[in-house]
């Protein structure tokens, strides 16, 4: 049984590493075809480290951050696969979900990718994407998702990325997208704004059919619709003039992503509260924002 969950980790955790190398190159390559006197974007890599209660290693991972690109303002790919013992207060918020086991033995692994990308031309939406897994000595299970959060909605554009979502939805279940369009609606709802942060997209957590090689072909579909489903919109309006209005309006919205990963976002929680890189977990707040 170990080795059996020692190759779903190791499975599970390089191929969160491919989708993120493959979405590099693809960020990369808009750069490179977007034109223009500035220089191309180009990702920073760092190295992330999480240590353990015990001083000791903890797992760790790669922040990929741009900054200043002539498509992206600001975009973060990271990688990750940490181990130990959880918290207290993480104890308890598992334990609460459901999550069998943790009082007496409060181990965890969890391997996943984050993106979030913020872009110069306000009529090019912002996106978010996670993939991950998690594992207790209890229980596994998969989560994640992606959201378009454009500052100027255009409906065609909303459409297009449901649509791209939904045929990948599809392939392992045609009740996943409905199911999980709904929960992205409820998840990435804004309480204290009485809106939603964007225009939605899916979100799942705690997946765990019974069958792991079904849910992690799940979770890999959820990765490799992003691109497509993205870029799709990206290549519609990256190259559109813009105003100075479109950029207020650009500015704002980010104060409202913002707000939202700060205040209610669980995996900014999370990561803080188990003690991995502090900057890799606050990658997703915009470059500038700005609130009326």
């Amino acid at each position: 049984m170990k080795d059996l969950i020692d190759d779903h980790k190791s499975r599970a955790s390089t191929w969160f590493r491919s989708l993120r190398d493959d979405i590099v190159a693809a960020f990369e390559l808009l750069e490179d075809t977007q034109g223009g006197d500035a220089a191309a974007g180009r990702f920073e890599i760092t190295e992330t480290k999480r240590t353990g209660d015990d001083g000791g290693d903890a797992g760790g991972g790669l922040m990929s951050v741009m900054r200043g690109g002539r498509v992206f303002e600001k975009v973060g790919v990271n990688v990750s696969t940490v181990y130990g013992t959880l918290g207290e207060r993480a104890q308890k918020a598992m334990a609460a979900r459901g999550v069998p086991g943790m009082e007496t033995d409060p181990r965890f692994w969890a391997s996943g990718i984050s993106l979030v990308a913020h872009m110069q031309n306000p009529r090019v939406p912002a996106v978010h994407m996670n993939t991950r897994m998690f594992w207790t000595p209890n229980a596994w299970w998969f989560g994640g998702g992606s959201d378009l959060n454009p500052a100027i909605e255009y409906a065609d554009d909303t459409a297009f990325f449901h649509a791209v979502l939904k045929e990948h939805c599809d392939k392992h279940d045609p009740a996943y997208y409905d199911k999980f369009k709904a929960w992205a609606d409820e998840y990435f709802y804004v309480p204290h704004r009485h809106r939603a942060r964007g225009v939605g997209g899916i979100f799942y957590d705690d997946l765990n059919t019974g069958d792991w090689e079904a849910d992690f072909a799940f979770t890999q579909d959820v990765g490799r619709a992003f691109l497509p489903a993205y870029l799709g919109c990206v290549e519609k309006r990256r190259h559109e003039a813009f105003t100075d209005a479109d950029r207020e309006a650009q500015l704002v919205h980010r104060g409202l992503y913002a707000e939202y990963n700060l205040v209610y976002d669980r995996g900014t929680k999370f990561g803080l509260e188990t003690g991995h890189d502090a900057n890799a977990v606050l990658m997703s707040l915009p470059p500038i924002a700005k609130w009326t």
